[in-house]
């Protein structure tokens, strides 16, 4: 996040994560990054949610925002659009939570992810749509992921898919 501008981000990590700062953070700031473990609840999928510092970051708690000025959230956390695998046709997980927050994208994964294959992911796409937001174009989300899981690819080759397959885009 550091590529877009150092001035507007804000680093919540360690003790500073907790869920009433988060909560608190997302009214104030356009796009989120979260890299955090992600908790799936297939028996009650609002109670899935993000693992903060102090306890976990609720999808209940997450879809009774509302967030006006969202724009884009990643979420860098395992199997954060994973839904029931007996509903697959009716998933209720992360990413689909943040779509009712407000937010028109979001970043998931299908399953759990490595940290080092997260890091390359991230870094490039923020590098990517760094470079689109200071030549002033628009934010093309769906592309910068694409662009960054080739990065990925690149890295860890064709044969190791399970790294580079599970990152998707949701929303616009």
């Amino acid at each position: 996040m550091r590529h877009i501008s150092e001035d507007s981000t804000l680093h919540l990590n360690h003790d500073r994560a907790t869920v009433s700062t988060v909560l608190d953070a997302l009214d104030q700031h356009n796009w989120v990054h979260l890299a955090c473990h992600g908790l799936q609840d297939a028996s009650d999928p609002l109670k899935s949610g993000f693992a903060l510092h102090d306890g976990r970051l609720e999808l209940k708690s997450l879809m009774t925002k509302s967030l006006d000025h969202a724009q884009m959230a990643f979420l860098s956390a395992c199997q954060t659009a994973k839904g029931d695998d007996k509903l697959p046709e009716e998933a209720v997980h992360l990413a689909a939570g943040m779509l009712t927050a407000g937010f028109p994208s979001a970043v998931a994964t299908m399953w759990s992810i490595g940290d080092d294959d997260a890091c390359i992911v991230a870094e490039a796409f923020y590098s990517i749509m760094a470079e689109k937001r200071h030549g002033s174009e628009e934010l093309e989300v769906a592309y910068a992921l694409h662009e960054a899981v080739k990065q990925l690819l690149d890295k860890v080759g064709e044969k190791n898919f399970v790294k580079w397959v599970p990152f998707v885009h949701y929303g616009l």
